[in-house]
């Protein structure tokens, strides 16, 4: 039921994880497909050796440097002549503790997470405004609308996307473009592998879950084709919440 056959989409942190995930179901649904991986360009190639016919283009982007994230987008944009459908995933997760946080690590995860959304998403609009079509799905995450302890940066930059996504919702919807986003609870990613190496822990995260399981990437993907697809076209500004009833709310 889903195509998005002549759509042209941009997936960012699509190497590994939720993005890797996109990507097989945007190219699935029938799109054109570019996604971003930061340095593992293993990772990269070994997901586009998945496509034997419209293999996806990997573009290495550095989401820790303003100028890169523009440069590249910009090379997109010229190489493919638009991007209908933006994913804007690319993010980092480190601990730290509010009161011994180096201003450094704050900085860092702000500027991955949130300012490379920003970044990506000025350089689309333009165009998407030109061609009165536009999807944007921004990725946040439970602690942005919860807060997380010890994880204060990546929650605040998680936050602030869902208010990024708000704004261009009411901003852009005259022009055809809307804006949503995805929240997940728990996903089994490398991101977060090192946490559930404790099998005691996993168990208590899943008791805690109502489903009784952690989402796998594709749980993820799965809602964001669908916020760009045509059946959520008159969806706009939305958090869409995929945690498995973890954390109720509207």
């Amino acid at each position: 039921m889903i195509s998005l056959k002549n759509k042209i989409v941009l997936i960012t942190g699509g190497s590994r994880g939720i993005g890797a995930a996109c990507v097989k179901l945007f190219h699935q649904a029938g799109a054109t497909v570019v996604f971003s991986f930061k340095q593992n360009e293993e990772a990269a190639q070994s997901l586009q050796a998945l496509f034997s016919e419209r293999r996806p283009e990997a573009v290495k982007i550095d989401f820790h440097s303003p100028e890169d994230v523009v440069s590249k987008t910009q090379m997109i944009l010229k190489q493919y002549g638009r991007i209908d459908i933006l994913v804007n995933n690319a993010g980092i997760w480190k601990f730290g503790q509010a009161d011994q946080m180096s201003i450094e690590d704050w900085n860092e995860t702000i500027a991955v997470n949130l300012t490379s959304a920003f970044l990506v998403s000025k350089e689309v609009i333009p165009l998407m405004k030109e061609n009165h079509f536009g999807r944007i799905i921004n990725v946040s995450s439970t602690a942005g609308q919860r807060g997380e302890a010890f994880y204060s940066h990546y929650a605040a930059s998680k936050g602030g996307i869902i208010s990024f996504t708000k704004s261009l919702a009411a901003e852009l919807g005259e022009f055809n473009i809307t804006v949503n986003c995805v929240a997940p609870g728990w996903v089994d990613t490398d991101m977060v592998a090192d946490v559930f190496e404790s099998e005691e822990y996993l168990e208590e995260v899943n008791k805690n879950i109502p489903l009784k399981r952690i989402a796998s990437p594709e749980d993820i993907a799965g809602p964001i084709l669908f916020l760009a697809s045509d059946l959520a076209r008159h969806i706009n500004g939305e958090i869409l919440n995929v945690n498995g009833g973890s954390v109720l709310c509207g």
